[in-house]
């Protein structure tokens, strides 16, 4: 039935089998929010390969070898946001020199953190590149464009959620670094 795309058999796999999915991610990640993420990936994947899945043996098996390879792809993405954390930190202390490469990685990435930021609603635009870019405080903010400083507080965080979920975490850092 999921095969063919019926919603409730894809609802009844999701509830009889979603504890069992989240446990087995958190035992090895030992982070809910991650547990919670890999396994909202699982369903997902799952649904939108209904057509395509061929089970050979029981649904348990596939979603405890899908946990497996999930949580082996998230700790090597770990693995390589620390190592970009640390080239960061070297770079941010001066203890290395950007290679032409480096900084056109640099460029690119700082080009990138534009879009986003021309991207954002305009009222959100504007509120956050007055703090980040022209460095104005909330209180100068809320003065000059006539509204409470709880408002422009409320813009500054959507604009960095909105930020952070269209960019990745080493671009976050690179926003942080850039404008603050």
């Amino acid at each position: 039935m999921l095969q063919h795309g019926a919603h409730k058999a894809m609802e009844d796999i999701y509830l009889r089998y979603w504890e069992d999915v989240l446990d087995a991610a958190y035992k090895r990640v030992r982070d809910e929010e991650i547990a919670q993420d890999i396994c909202q990936e699982i369903f997902i994947s799952l649904w939108e390969n209904r057509a395509n899945i061929q089970l050979k043996g029981p649904l348990i098996a596939y979603f405890l070898g899908a946990v497996k390879y999930r949580v082996i792809n998230y700790f090597r993405s770990s693995q390589l946001k620390e190592k970009h954390k640390e080239d960061l930190r070297l770079l941010i202390c001066g203890e290395t020199e950007l290679s032409a490469a480096q900084g056109l990685i640099l460029k690119e990435l700082h080009q990138e953190v534009e879009e986003a930021i021309q991207e954002l609603p305009e009222k959100m635009r504007i509120i956050f590149s007055m703090s980040r870019q022209e460095e104005k405080s909330i209180r100068e903010i809320s003065e000059e464009l006539d509204l409470s400083a709880q408002t422009v507080k409320n813009q500054i965080s959507s604009a960095l959620k909105v930020m952070k979920k269209r960019l990745s975490y080493l671009l976050l850092l690179f926003i942080f670094i850039l404008f603050i």
